[in-house]
């Protein structure tokens, strides 16, 4: 769980996640900006046309009921009885066909401009008072014009700009954090795989050279001299040894690779552990023989059904048990039990080992690590054999055997009978350590 951790955090720490999230977050934020500008235009010319649309209304309002008649120019101008109370003062004037202007009594210091005189409609001016909205209206024998100051749409103008310059930099703000943490845990994955796959080829390029020097330094030397039949034959033995070595990284690291682009696993099927366990231990056997090896296999009469596929299985068990004979000594143990406690399936493969040291145990299952450099192998076995752990919703336990070597234990949900426990759809936790 520690390396995952370290591997997570050195990966969002790259200093190419960061580039690309800055990247991304100042792209983000540039768009949001833009948007925001728009929005924000486009709110305050509504807030305008509506302020204005309102001044307009109170105008016609106005007219309508501030007149005692549509009679003679220069009449009376008064409020009416209508339901809406003018907040503001209302400027008349009243233009007779003769040019005379005849102001209401509110407008009398106000000088309505010239270019007003024959106003039909609606328009904005400035007058010597301030901005006014105008609305003119034809009558029998003139032309009625009206104004209403607009300082209040201003202010509200003002209100809404402030606001929204208020609301921009916190805005933007959460935008570019927002977009730079989504862009980092975006990139995380690809970084990390980019590095991974970095470390895969040297790793692998480095597993390749020993054999190929050695393959090199015994043909070199065969083809140097005339050597006697021994000699052949050992140089020999150890070319078909090293190329054997070669074949059996090459064939995890293809598996490997195909794990890593298959879009999901095969089709699962109901399996019973403790069966395909007794074939996996039998096919063992004739090496358990060779090193003088008591192996044993103890599987519990119940239900042990998992769903998982067939091969996949098969493979993790050959993965175990060949690291529980390789590293066991002569003359040593290795068990292997199956049991079924609740809702899931144990699979143990117990050693009489080395064991595995407690600093050791939450690396053991990278690519490429060995333990021990005592044993030949690639470091490819346990990987291969975590994959599929995952993949099948599994749960590793690492710890030590009775007999002070490596104890592995795997655990699946249950496939049929029995009560379940619930299992994560894919635990990120590599080993639980136990002493």
């Amino acid at each position: 769980m520690t390396t995952i951790l370290r591997r997570q955090q050195g990966a969002v720490g790259h200093p190419d996640v960061r580039r690309q999230s800055l990247r991304v977050a100042l792209a983000a934020t540039a768009i949001v900006g833009v948007a925001y500008l728009i929005v924000a235009v486009a709110v305050v010319g509504l807030a305008t046309k509506n302020l204005t649309d309102q001044v307009d209304r109170r105008l016609s309002e106005y007219v309508a009921h501030g007149m005692r008649s549509p009679g003679p120019v220069g009449g009376d101008f008064e409020p009416g009885p209508g339901d809406r109370p003018y907040e503001v003062p209302i400027l008349a004037w009243g233009i007779r066909t003769d040019g005379v202007v005849f102001p209401s009594p509110a407008a009398s210091a106000v000088t309505l401009p010239q270019e007003f005189h024959d106003l039909v409609g609606t328009a904005s001016a400035t007058l010597s008072v301030g901005s006014f909205r105008l609305l003119g209206v034809p009558v029998s024998d003139g032309i009625i014009v009206v104004g209403q100051s607009v300082v209040t749409v201003a202010e509200s103008q003002g209100t809404v700009l402030l606001a929204e310059l208020a609301i921009a930099p916190v805005l933007l703000a959460a935008v570019f954090l927002g977009a730079f943490a989504i862009g980092r845990r975006a990139a995380t994955p690809f970084e990390q795989a980019r590095r991974r796959q970095l470390e895969f080829t040297a790793d692998a390029s480095h597993e390749l050279r020993t054999p190929l020097s050695v393959i090199e330094a015994n043909t070199s030397l065969a083809l140097s001299q005339p050597r006697d039949e021994e000699w052949y034959r050992t140089a020999f033995e150890r070319v078909d040894n090293e190329s054997k070595r070669m074949r059996r990284l090459l064939e995890d690291m293809l598996w490997l690779a195909r794990f890593d682009a298959t879009q999901g696993p095969p089709n699962a099927e109901p399996v019973d552990v403790g069966v395909l366990a007794v074939a996996t231990a039998d096919r063992f056997s004739a090496v358990a023989e060779a090193r003088h090896l008591a192996l044993s296999v103890q599987a519990a009469p119940a239900d042990s059904v998992i769903s998982v596929p067939p091969e996949w299985l098969d493979r993790l068990l050959g993965v175990l048990l060949d690291n529980a004979c390789k590293f066991s000594a002569d003359g040593g143990t290795v068990r292997v039990g199956v049991t079924a406690e609740g809702g899931r399936v144990h699979l143990t493969v117990d050693d009489s080992g080395p064991g595995i040291p407690t600093e050791e145990r939450g690396r053991i299952f990278d690519r490429f690590h060995r333990a021990s450099e005592t044993k030949a192998g690639a470091g490819l076995g346990l990987a291969i054999a975590d994959a599929i752990v995952r993949a099948t919703d599994g749960r590793w336990k690492v710890g030590s055997s009775a007999a002070g070597g490596a104890s592995m234990s795997v655990s699946w949900p249950r496939a049929f009978s029995g009560p379940r426990e619930t299992a994560p759809r894919r635990t990120t936790q590599r080993a639980e350590q136990t002493p």
